[in-house]
């Protein structure tokens, strides 16, 4: 069993339970999906950042990434539809805790001057986004492989309903948020 998903039966679910006076069990709020998108937009043009991501993208999460197309032709962005314009992973139970841990105990430590993540990116739902501006931060990426910086964006969807039980939860699996 993953670290996380024990810490958050033995810990974190009891106090979330008691902190907002939930009776019925299936109101505690939980994660339900991590999914991490990388937009690569140059792709049109340079195939070859396009395996890039793929590969570096498996390499973080351990799941075999999707290649997301256009939808739309944009001329000023000399874009068509169905060119590749970036890949994509949704991570679920185990994979998903497993992959919460390594974010949140080697890879954001490893952010230039970080003082945490903001808590104003909750959408009103429950649901967080995280960006993160190089993939260097993991471990698991092969700087070299690289060319240029490449971005990855991170988003929990929870069964919270309200931003306050969203930021709680995470809280208590140990995301490190910003002091205000």
């Amino acid at each position: 069993m993953a670290r996380l998903l024990d810490k958050y039966r033995q810990d974190v679910y009891p106090q979330l339970a008691k902190e907002f006076a939930l009776a019925n069990p299936m109101q505690v709020p939980r994660v339900t999906k991590i999914t991490c998108n990388i937009g690569v937009g140059e792709a049109s043009r340079e195939p070859k950042l396009l395996d890039t991501a793929v590969e570096q993208l498996a390499n973080i999460t351990g799941q075999r990434p999707v290649v997301r197309r256009a939808r739309k032709s944009i001329a000023a962005f000399k874009l068509r539809a169905g060119m590749p314009v970036g890949v994509m992973v949704t991570l679920r139970r185990e994979r998903m805790y497993e992959f919460l841990d390594r974010l949140i105990s080697t890879a954001l430590p490893r952010v230039r001057d970080f003082h945490g993540v903001s808590t104003s990116a909750f959408d009103g739902r429950g649901n967080y986004t995280l960006g993160i501006r190089d993939l260097l931060v993991f471990p698991e990426v092969d700087y070299q492989k690289i060319e240029g910086t490449m971005g990855l964006n991170i988003t929990f969807s929870t069964t919270a309903p309200t931003d306050d039980q969203a930021r709680a939860l995470l809280a208590g699996l140990g995301m490190p948020f910003q002091r205000r």
